[in-house]
């Protein structure tokens, strides 16, 4: 009898050895045009900010600096740390060595992100990224009163998105538990405070200071609002992958003893795609292709849509749903859910 299972990995395995067999120099010009792409457009950003004497220039160079920012983040940070791009061996751009401009250091995002969220993908108590432990998103999961209030806090967590995750991943809550040792806990922490104060001052110290007397508020400023525009949209495109009306849920009995044909199907049945244009998946790092990074995180981000036809047809073939939609309608999709599972039951 033919393992359903097995066929859907078989066909899923050709898709990804087909991709890593094709590339090339093609892929490796799109990564280092859009590093070079990211980092002119955020010197323009600093240079208008810098000699901002006009609201007209601040405002200029404000929206560049927020728009390189979610390039750095998005599609460069996240996609080198997955290591897409380390079969060019190119030291400059490697998951190994690089630092990305965001408060968590790359290391323990690697570990909660790479490995946590992408091996425990929606296993309720193990994928750490499921409503990261503030949000009941589930109706399986318990209920407390503090949910009342995660209609509100689900805004507030946006706007500081980038913090509450670096201090999350520090899992500071598993030492108390005796999971994790005190010395480790202590190394992670410090990591952490010298990223920050690294973050902090390059953007709200050094830059403004630069600025002059004159343009120092307009340009610290132009960096708070840029860092709030960039976890605005990093949380929206998050939250849109795994939590939308489609996208299920399993535990870890189900998990266990699992296949490589269980893994792929747990995939695409715990992810969401977002449907948009190439200038939209570029600023979601192609993360609008959820379904194909899940299958595929360590396949280089330019080729989810190439690929995404091959894999829907996997999907129908098999009788497995293909998750998909406009942003705003998943991201309605989203809201609903945190707003019913406030209240008990759900």
């Amino acid at each position: 009898m033919v393992d359903p299972l097995a066929t859907l990995a078989r066909d899923l395995d050709r898709i990804g050895d087909s991709v890593r067999a094709d590339l090339g120099e093609s892929d490796r010009a799109y990564i280092t045009g859009v590093i070079t792409a990211q980092r002119r457009l955020e010197l323009a950003a600093r240079a208008l900010l810098l000699g901002a004497r006009f609201a007209p220039a601040a405002a200029v160079g404000t929206a560049l600096l927020a728009l390189s920012k979610v390039l750095e983040n998005m599609e460069i940070g996240h996609n080198v740390l997955h290591g897409q791009w380390d079969w060019m061996n190119d030291p400059a751009i490697h998951s190994s060595v690089w630092e990305w401009d965001a408060a968590s250091t790359s290391a323990s995002w690697k570990h909660s992100h790479n490995f946590q969220h992408h091996f425990y993908t929606n296993v309720l108590g193990r994928d750490r990224d499921l409503g990261y432990s503030a949000m009941r998103v589930e109706p399986e999961q318990s209920w407390h009163p503090v949910y009342l209030a995660q209609p509100v806090y689900f805004f507030l967590m946006a706007v500081v998105f980038e913090w509450a995750i670096a201090v999350y991943d520090l899992e500071l809550d598993a030492v108390g538990r005796g999971e994790k040792s005190r010395g480790d806990a202590r190394v992670e922490v410090l990591a952490l405070l010298r990223k920050a104060r690294g973050q902090l001052l390059k953007d709200y110290v050094l830059f403004p200071l630069l600025s002059g007397r004159r343009g120092a508020r307009r340009a610290l400023a132009g960096n708070v609002a840029a860092n709030l525009v960039r976890n605005l949209w990093v949380h929206t495109i998050v939250f849109c992958g795994h939590i939308p009306e489609g996208a299920e849920t399993f535990t870890e009995e189900q998990r266990r003893g699992e296949t490589r044909g269980g893994w792929y199907r747990r995939q695409l049945l715990g992810s969401c795609n977002l449907e948009g244009s190439r200038l939209f998946h570029l600023l979601t790092g192609n993360l609008s292709f959820q379904i194909e990074h899940h299958l595929f995180p360590d396949l280089p981000s330019n080729r989810y849509a190439e690929i995404a036809p091959q894999v829907r047809a996997v999907c129908a073939r098999h009788g497995l749903p293909y998750t998909s939609g406009r942003l705003g309608r998943q991201y309605r999709s989203v809201y609903r859910q945190v707003l019913r599972l406030a209240f008990p039951g759900g």
